[in-house]
């Protein structure tokens, strides 16, 4: 008898016994589900816990459950969207320097303040020592952030 022949034997054996063991083990449990309380209708009646406990609960987290700390290092991509348009390639390829896009927006029209890609403000840019800046004009509310996503 070879080593292979020893080894198929001893998953035989161990296969035999686990599935003699688990045949049990569905049988006791039948015969535990036979004997479970039933209704009229032959179905095992569902209890619930009642939940009294979240009725007294006031709607939303209180004061003390809010903890804004844990937010407040979490950094964030802030960008100003100055105007948006679709080109095909061939027009793209043939940009070069000098070469003038045409923007969705007006002149003087509010910029776009996106933070990581919502639209969060409005405002105008400014030149603060020689650097690029952007004042806020309109804040848009968090109900209005929601009626734009859908």
């Amino acid at each position: 008898m070879s080593e292979n022949d020893e080894i198929g034997d001893d998953w035989a054996a161990a296969m035999n016994e686990q599935s003699s063991a688990s045949e049990a083990d569905w049988g006791d449990a039948l015969k535990e589900q036979a004997g479970a309380s039933k209704n009229g209708q032959g179905f095992t009646v569902a209890e619930f816990p009642e939940f009294s406990e979240q009725k007294n609960r006031p709607n939303g987290p209180s004061a003390d459950e809010v903890k804004l700390d844990v937010i407040l290092d979490v950094p964030v991509t802030v960008s100003l969207e100055i105007g948006r348009t679709k080109i095909n390639i061939r027009n793209l390829l043939q940009l070069n320097q000098g070469s003038v896009v045409e923007l969705d927006r007006f002149a003087g029209e509010p910029m776009d303040v996106l933070v990581n890609g919502t639209l969060v403000a409005h405002g105008e840019v400014v030149v603060v020592n020689d650097k690029f800046g952007i004042r806020l004009t309109d804040i848009i509310s968090p109900s209005e952030r929601v009626r734009k996503l859908g």
